[in-house]
């Protein structure tokens, strides 16, 4: 029976409904003690004793890697779509099969998306704390209909999204340089960022973190978007240059975020993210149903045994 670490949330949340399926494939799933994220120092105590990893946002750097090869580990698996945490060349050098589990949450992430449109254009969730609070705010909300969405990203969550936008009559303004510029829809445009934000109502980040859209939200591009318009992050924090959305938003000039994803999570509690009523914060969590982590879970059980077996 080959012992496998779990540090993902989402399937830590499910570890027990999955460890008959598992062991049916030779694995013992042992969960990590996980909030968010494990520190290096930490996988490298634990991952020499373990024969697989099925890795979440942990950092799996070369030196993590090294550790565990230099003990048991011999396979692994980054659950989930994005892979900004995974060094992938350490394990070629080193020899550690690794995969992900793509194409498991587009749908799932884009309905929180654009729960987030709706609710920033509505102020639902304002309103749910103002009531709470014993008060009864009335504010004017946005018509949804006609207003335009720069979608940045238009792989899986992004046309995914897109869809849901269009059938809501908005207008979306794509931002992907490997998208095939051909659709039926005439409400769906594309163009390269960051040309045209000023026509952008709301600004959605579905893409994946690499060295080319590392804060490519910051002080410059935020200029070009009109005041009042909204900011929604389901992506990688990252993407967003954190202290330039807080000036922003302290101007007025950006009317609101949403942002699932931060530059360091759990979100530290003195963050001026804070401090903004109208803004939505959330756990890192878009993709999290139950559905979609019971699916993405049994691929990623599926990958690791096969690598294992393999061995």
């Amino acid at each position: 029976m080959f012992k496998v670490l779990v540090t993902c949330p989402p399937m830590l949340g499910q570890l027990e409904s999955l460890r008959e399926y598992a062991v049916k494939k030779g694995i013992e799933l042992v969960s990590g003690n996980v909030t968010q994220t494990l520190t290096e120092k930490e996988l490298k105590s634990l991952l020499p004793n373990y024969d697989g990893w099925i890795i979440g946002d942990d950092p799996a750097t070369h030196a993590v890697l090294s550790v565990g090869k230099s003990g048991a580990l011999k396979a692994t698996v980054k659950w989930g779509i994005g892979i900004d945490n995974v060094d992938f060349d350490a394990c070629k050098k080193l020899g550690l099969p690794i995969d992900n589990t793509p194409n498991m949450f587009g749908k799932e992430v884009a309905d929180l998306a654009l729960g987030y449109v709706i609710g920033l254009a509505r102020q639902t969730f304002y309103i749910d704390r103002k009531v709470r609070m014993g008060l009864w705010p009335k504010p004017a909300g946005m018509s949804l209909s006609g207003k335009t969405v720069g979608v940045v990203g238009y792989g899986d969550i992004g046309s995914n999204l897109a869809t849901r936008l269009t059938s809501l009559e908005m207008n979306v303004l794509v931002f992907d340089p490997f998208a095939e510029q051909s659709t039926e829809n005439k409400n769906i445009s594309f163009s390269t960022f960051p040309n045209k934000l000023e026509e952008c109502d709301f600004l959605v980040f579905t893409c994946a973190l690499n060295a080319d859209t590392w804060h490519m939200l910051n002080q410059q591009t935020l200029a070009l978007l009109k005041s009042g318009a909204f900011v929604i992050n389901v992506a990688r924090g990252q993407l967003i240059d954190e202290s330039a959305l807080i000036a922003y938003l302290e101007s007025g000039h950006i009317e609101a975020a949403a942002l699932d994803v931060f530059d360091v999570e759990p979100l530290p509690s003195q963050s001026k993210l804070m401090q903004f009523d109208k803004c939505i914060l959330g756990t890192h969590n878009a993709s999290n149903t139950k559905e979609a982590a019971n699916r993405a879970s049994l691929v990623a059980i599926d990958k690791i045994g096969r690598f294992l077996h393999e061995q």
